[in-house]
């Protein structure tokens, strides 16, 4: 049997249409986009919800029925945006993802990376950096009698350690942030 190309239409109606998931980063465009929408709607019902009566309204007749439109239209984007957003915490909270730090794999979910990335890295960073020597060398001092005595630097942690840390916490936002931008294209909204 031959087929011509391209094939009757009814053709592709049968083809049942495949439901396809969506995945974090469109949801995370569409929130922007529809945001976009419901401010573009708000500017425009602002501006023409109501006017003088000798004045020429741009809708005409139609002015009442145009506003009652956009704010419907306003309201359905608003309850889609939550629902969008409900679904991407839920991804969020529910989506475990592994990140090797320091030669150890930690499994945390996209919302507990995002809360390290925001926050918790460079509060640990900082802290790791604040160990230091506060300025103190070996060698010797003079007490107020005039005598000299010869002081040892005294370290109450470990230097090793600390500059290991402070790499750690210093490459840690770079690693979560590649991580989710493969996570945000690959993974699909939990709904």
């Amino acid at each position: 049997m031959d087929f011509e190309w391209p094939l009757n239409r009814s053709f592709y109606m049968l083809i049942p249409l495949m439901e396809v998931n969506m995945k974090i980063i469109e949801a995370l465009k569409k929130i922007k986009d529809l945001m976009r929408k419901a401010d573009d709607i708000q500017d425009k019902v602002q501006c023409h919800c109501a006017s003088y009566s000798h004045e020429q309204t741009s809708y005409g007749d139609r002015q009442k029925e145009q506003i009652d439109e956009w704010i419907q239209s306003h309201s359905d984007i608003l309850k889609e945006v939550l629902r969008l957003k409900v679904a991407l915490n839920r991804t969020n909270l529910e989506t475990m993802v592994d990140i090797e730090l320091g030669g150890k794999t930690v499994s945390k979910s996209i919302y507990a990376w995002i809360i390290r990335r925001r926050e918790l890295a460079s509060k640990q960073f900082t802290f790791w950096r604040g160990i230091t020597d506060k300025g103190l060398s070996s060698g010797y001092v003079t007490n107020s009698a005039g005598e000299r005595h010869k002081v040892e630097l005294k370290r109450y942690y470990d230097p090793r350690q600390r500059d290991s840390m402070m790499e750690i916490y210093r490459s840690e936002p770079h690693l979560i942030d590649s991580t989710l931008e493969v996570v945000n294209a690959v993974t699909d909204l939990i709904e």
